[in-house]
């Protein structure tokens, strides 16, 4: 590729914050709930690099591109039916067989919503500030790609911390920094919810607490798991064998395949459906909790069959 970059070009990074930063100079986009990658174009020529450097192109075939000669930065991101961002179908799509793949492209196609321009013919644009790769990006714009929305205003951003998987802050006078965490602030959502222990796994050392089995009661009733919380400090974890040792039913319960890791040991340790507790989470997919939970307190005032699913909607 005749390009000024050239793959791997590592994307820049944020750094977590727990609050938008306001003033003057910050520009505000949804984050996305999917595989960040940067594409390199050169005419026909397409070439698709995941956030850790490798190759994604050969994944996501209906991906179309503009033809010319530049480099963006953006989200692969796979939309439901009714418009919702579906990270776990996103899974499924990293896929070895061709005919698997191909399929799959036809029935869950992505979009590649675009936020940064890197490079647009034999100019690279890292050197310039956020603010005009952002007006260079709107100008170079064309469909079928899609923009990645932007306020100025962090009173816009908000409603992103609450329909969104959050919010990216940038710096507008910021250059671009292949690789390191500097000039840009993600601030994830984050929601609470009471939820039912289904269940625990141990911990990597002997007699503690790895993770807690997490449940919420649909519509009808059923108690369904819902993910598991392993955000537990490690003084609790010591001591929550024997606080748990009553309820156990002394049945084992399993989890879903990791798609990721199928060597993972996924059986837990039945409990008795009695005890909630409170817990913060700043992600969710399908119904189910991914990541960044936290264990925040136990509550013995509050009845497991008031845990519904319901909390996840909200």
């Amino acid at each position: 590729m005749a390009l000024p970059h050239k793959p791997p070009l590592l994307p820049q990074l944020a750094r977590p914050a727990k609050q938008l930063p306001v003033g003057e100079g910050w520009a505000y986009e949804p984050k996305w709930d999917g595989f960040r990658a940067i594409a390199f174009v050169d005419g026909a020529d397409v070439y698709l690099q995941s956030r850790s450097g490798k190759p994604l192109r050969r994944y996501f075939p209906e991906l179309t591109f503009p033809e010319g000669r530049y480099v963006l930065d953006g989200e692969i991101v796979l939309f439901d039916a009714e418009g919702r961002q579906d990270f776990d179908a996103l899974g499924q799509r990293i896929h070895p067989a061709e005919s698997r793949i191909n399929l799959l492209a036809e029935q869950t196609p992505t979009t590649f919503v675009a936020f940064d321009l890197l490079a647009l013919e034999d100019e690279s644009l890292l050197a310039l500030p956020q603010r005009e790769r952002r007006e260079r990006l709107i100008a170079f714009i064309s469909d079928p790609l899609q923009l990645c929305p932007s306020t100025e205003d962090p009173a816009e951003a908000e409603p992103w911390l609450e329909d969104r998987e959050g919010v990216i802050a940038k710096r507008q006078d910021a250059p671009y920094a292949p690789g390191k965490r500097v000039g840009m602030s993600k601030i994830k959502r984050v929601r609470t919810i009471d939820a039912v222990v289904m269940g625990w796994r141990p911990g990597k050392e002997p007699g503690t607490v790895g993770s807690l089995i997490l449940g919420l009661h649909d519509a009808d009733g059923t108690l369904r798991t819902v993910g598991h919380t392993s955000g537990i400090k490690a003084a609790d974890k010591k001591t929550l064998p024997a606080k748990l040792a009553p309820y156990e039913t002394g049945e084992r319960g399993q989890g879903d395949p990791s798609r990721w890791d199928n060597a993972r040991d996924l059986e837990w340790v039945e409990l008795r459906p009695e005890l909630v507790i409170e817990i913060t989470f700043d992600h969710t997919s399908n119904d189910r909790i991914r990541h960044g939970t936290k264990l925040v307190r136990w509550r013995d005032d509050k009845k497991p069959e008031e845990c519904g699913m319901d909390q996840l909607k909200s």
